[in-house]
């Protein structure tokens, strides 16, 4: 069996592809010698591991903690008979930290950013029967000023920092276009007008060649537009799609009702279909209208859970399809509508379930620790990449680029940190003006969409009486850092705490120490009520992100533990999001 076989981009498909997860050879480079020694052609790979598993996880085969910033990969492919003639466009979804990438000895590409996904078209290098990749993956394990998120600059995780990953840990895999071929598309919703707006991008179109690119949409097998449009290399149209204003009937898009249009393209050269590709989209508007957040024009309570996407097997790469799913839905059994990827970038798999099951998103990146203008550049590319890719999944209602002044330590004194933060802000507003952004999450904000706060206070009483106004919260929050960077200050955005909680329980042996500690379930159910029914029931509280989802190498703090079991009932969670006060175990 092929680890992690599913399809790695689920909300763009083609049939014809093949995956290139599993068993590659291996070998690390610990003198810095393997570009001069031509490793890309005749490599001294003595070891093997299981992509794309990083090489400290378990589920790699290799499970080793010794840090080796510079690895290399291999593994022979073969193109398959019934793809013969086509291009060949090589995936990566995500490479820690730089990649070069050769195919038969050739270097083809070149990558940076550990977080975003490449491709490349390597058809005019392949020659024969018999192929090689060959990935040289290079991590800087000491540099805080990498966008690297919670993996540890040491070899053991503590305190809130967990095992470094190098190399590969996302899916890699070949698909085969004709030369004429649909890149990318983009769908925007537009709930007012009923319209949805897709922008088309097309590869390889030649001068004096003609185009057509049919669009047909279905919801629920039920047809509902179909137009064929002469096509450029970039086109944009809006199709209406004759629904009606939502009254509980409608087909808008809600972690209540996650409704779905499935969209076939179907790219014709000269009247010959030459492309087919199916993908979907939701019709749903997040905003904010005066001063509550709304979702499809309503206001709507966020009840997200922090969800750190660690496994204790697989690190930051999940073992398989079915459990990125199952995080999805126990998820919403215990009564949470949305989840914060906190410091890192979703899998495309994690999207598509929180798409299909109805489960809002905020989109984080992977911080850096400290600043510099060389951490500056790279921020700002690879957000760009991420935005990009995932900017097609209704489940993202909002976009986290900095988060507890992570990456802009010293933003409070320094203006070109403020800057950073402000023109990461305005360039995620520039390619998308459909969600909300934080310019800095949990404290120091700059412009931001929303007042967010982090607030790790256990007491309900003072939970009950800080959340009354928006003064107590401003004067009584305690800490070392203000809610508004030096020259900004509150405007009036909505009132989210999207750090709070944080209560231990201890539940296996294996677990680490942490203290304080619930002594049993019956406290750690108290606990709970404790921080979150404030949250639920305070009127000026819009929204909530309880942390955390599942324990994690160094931390119990979760509603799971690190194998996905229930501390407590789910549904005992369930009524205290609903705003009960649950006392009974």
């Amino acid at each position: 069996m092929i680890a992690r076989d599913d399809y790695p981009r689920p909300q763009f498909v083609r049939d014809a592809w093949m995956t290139l997860n599993g068993t590659w050879d291996f070998a690390a480079d610990d003198e810095h010698v393997g570009a001069a020694e031509r490793w890309y052609e005749h490599g001294p790979f003595e070891r093997q591991i299981c992509v794309p598993f990083a090489y400290q996880s378990q589920l790699s085969g290799i499970h080793e903690s010794t840090f080796h910033d510079v690895v290399w990969y291999r593994r022979p492919f073969k193109i398959p008979a019934e793809h013969a003639g086509k291009r060949a466009i090589l995936h990566f979804g995500a490479v820690d930290y730089d990649a070069k990438v050769w195919v038969d000895g050739q270097l083809v590409c070149t990558h940076q950013g550990g977080n975003s996904s490449f491709s490349v078209d390597i058809t005019d290098v392949l020659k024969g029967e018999e192929h090689h990749i060959v990935v040289r993956a290079q991590d800087y394990f000491e540099d805080l000023t990498l966008p690297r998120g919670k993996q540890y600059w040491k070899e053991k995780g503590e305190v809130m920092w967990f095992t470094n990953m190098t190399g590969i840990w996302q899916s890699v895999w070949i698909e085969f276009v004709h030369s004429v071929y649909l890149e990318r598309v983009r769908f925007t919703p537009h709930l007012d007008t009923n319209e949805i707006e897709i922008e088309t991008f097309i590869e390889g179109l030649a001068r004096g060649q003609r185009v057509d690119l049919c669009v047909e949409i279905t919801f629920k097998g039920a047809f509902i537009a179909k137009e064929t449009i002469c096509a450029g290399n970039e086109e944009s149209r809006r199709i209406h799609l004759n629904d009606f204003n939502d009254h509980g009937f409608g087909r808008w898009w809600s972690p209540e009702k996650p409704n779905l249009y499935d969209v076939q393209f179907t790219l014709l050269l000269d009247g010959r279909p030459v492309d087919r590709v199916t993908s979907y989209f939701g019709v749903r508007k997040i905003s904010i209208e005066n001063g509550k957040v709304c979702l499809n024009n309503k206001p709507y309570q966020m009840k997200l859970v922090l969800d750190q996407g660690y496994y204790h097997d697989g690190i930051l790469t999940a073992p398989s399809d079915e459990a990125i799913r199952l995080d999805v839905e126990l998820c919403k059994q215990m009564g949470f509508n949305g989840a914060r990827k906190h410091q890192m970038v979703a899998d495309p798999r994690y999207l598509y379930w929180c798409d299909k099951l109805g489960l809002l998103v905020w989109g984080e990146m992977a911080n850096a620790y400290k600043y510099s203008e060389s951490y500056a550049y790279k921020m700002a590319s690879e957000w760009g990449e991420v935005i990009k890719r995932d900017y097609n999944h209704p489940c993202i209602v909002a976009w986290v680029p900095l988060n507890e002044s992570w990456g802009v330590p010293d933003i409070w004194n320094h203006a070109k940190q403020r800057h950073h933060a402000m023109s990461l802000y305005h360039f995620t507003k520039s390619v998308d003006d459909t969600r909300l952004v934080l310019s800095n999450d949990g404290w120091e904000h700059c412009i931001s969409d929303l007042c967010t706060i982090h607030d790790y206070a256990h007491d309900r009483a003072l939970l009950m009486e800080r959340y009354t106004s928006i003064e107590r919260v401003m004067n009584d929050l305690p800490g070392k850092k203000f809610i508004y960077a030096e020259g900004y200050q509150y405007g009036g955005e909505p009132v989210l705490v999207t750090e709070f909680g944080g209560v231990n329980l201890r539940v296996l042996p294996e677990s680490p120490v942490v203290t304080p500690c619930a002594a049993n379930e019956r406290e750690f159910l108290k606990q709970l009520v404790d921080v979150i029914h404030p949250m639920v029931v305070s009127g000026m509280v819009q929204g909530y992100c309880y942390t955390q989802l599942t324990d994690t190498e160094t931390e119990i703090c979760g509603l799971l533990t690190w194998e996905r079991q229930p501390k407590i009932p789910l549904s005992l969670i369930r009524r205290i999001n609903e705003g009960e006060l649950v006392e009974e175990l």
